[in-house]
C-alpha cells in the first residue's frame, strides 16, 4: 500500500487534483492521513498532509443542544459527571486553498459519544431513555489558529459499532450560506481491548463488535484513527480537520 500512496502523489498533478474537488461537492474533509486505498482520496494541494477523506453518517443520536462548553462529561442538568479513562481531544481545523490549508476561524465544532456503558443522552433507544439528559455533548468555536479542545472520556461501545466519537464543522460564509460537514473518529483496537478490560467499561462484558467488523469503520474509517498519547492515566489525541468549499 506504501508504494500505491506514492505512486499517487506521482499520477495525480496539482491540477488535477483541483479539478476533482470542484467535481465532488461543495465541502470536503481533509485531514493528515494518507488513505491505503487511492480510490478513496486525491491531493487536495501541494502542502503535505491534505488528504481528502469520506464524511460519514451523523447516524441517530445528533441533538443540537448549543452545550458551548470545552468539558462535556458533565451533565448540567444534575450536576453528575460521566467516569472513564480521561481523554483530552484537540481538532485543528483548517479550510484548504488552492496552495495551502490555513486555520478556520470561527466554525462550530460539535462531538457527541457515548458513555463507559453505551449509552448516549437525550434520546430515547431500545435498551435506555435518556431524554433530558445532556451529558458527553458539547461544542467550541475555532480559535484565530483553527484550534477547539475538549476533555472528555474514552467512549464505550454498543452492539453493531466499535468504539468512536462523532463530529460535526458548520460554517457560515459572508453569504450566509452554511456548509456542514460529519464524520467520526475511531481508536486502535489494542488500545480499545485494553480500555475495555478496566471498571466501568468491563461491566458491559465483552464487546463484540471490533473495528474491522464495523460496517460504517470499513467506509474509511482506518483515515479516522486517533493517534493516541499517553497522559498520566488518560490519553491525549490530535487530529486534523480541513475544509474544501466551492
Amino acid at each position: 500500500m506504501k508504494n500505491n500512496n506514492h505512486q499517487l502523489r506521482r499520477i495525480f498533478t496539482r491540477r488535477e487534483a483541483l479539478a476533482l474537488f470542484r467535481a465532488t461537492g461543495t465541502a470536503m474533509l481533509v485531514v493528515g492521513y494518507i488513505p491505503r486505498k487511492s480510490s478513496e482520496a486525491v491531493l487536495a494541494s501541494t502542502t503535505p498532509g491534505c488528504v481528502v477523506s469520506p464524511q460519514q453518517t451523523e447516524g441517530p443520536y445528533f441533538v443540537d443542544e448549543k452545550l458551548n462548553r470545552a468539558d462535556i462529561r458533565s451533565d448540567p442538568t444534575d450536576r453528575s459527571v460521566k467516569t472513564g479513562v480521561l481523554l483530552q481531544l484537540t481538532l485543528h481545523v483548517s479550510q484548504v486553498g488552492s496552495n495551502s490549508c490555513t486555520p478556520l476561524v470561527g466554525a462550530i465544532v460539535d462531538i457527541w459519544h457515548c458513555d463507559a456503558l453505551g449509552v448516549y443522552s437525550d434520546v430515547t433507544d431500545k435498551s435506555f431513555n435518556t431524554v433530558g439528559k445532556k451529558f458527553l455533548r458539547g461544542y467550541q468555536v475555532t480559535d484565530a489558529r483553527g484550534n477547539v479542545q475538549f476533555t472528555t472520556i474514552y467512549p464505550g461501545w454498543y452492539p453493531g459499532r466499535t468504539g468512536h466519537i462523532h463530529f460535526k464543522v458548520r460554517t457560515n460564509r459572508t453569504s450566509g450560506k452554511s456548509y456542514e460537514f460529519t464524520s467520526q473518529l475511531y481508536f486502535d483496537d489494542a488500545i480499545s481491548d485494553r480500555i475495555y478490560s478496566q471498571l466501568p467499561y468491563a461491566s458491559k462484558g465483552q464487546r463484540t463488535t471490533k473495528n474491522a467488523n464495523d460496517w460504517i469503520f470499513a467506509d474509511g474509517g482506518e483515515q479516522m484513527l486517533l493517534k493516541l498519547t499517553r497522559n498520566g492515566q488518560g490519553y491525549t489525541a490530535t487530529f486534523n480537520v480541513g475544509l474544501q468549499m466551492a
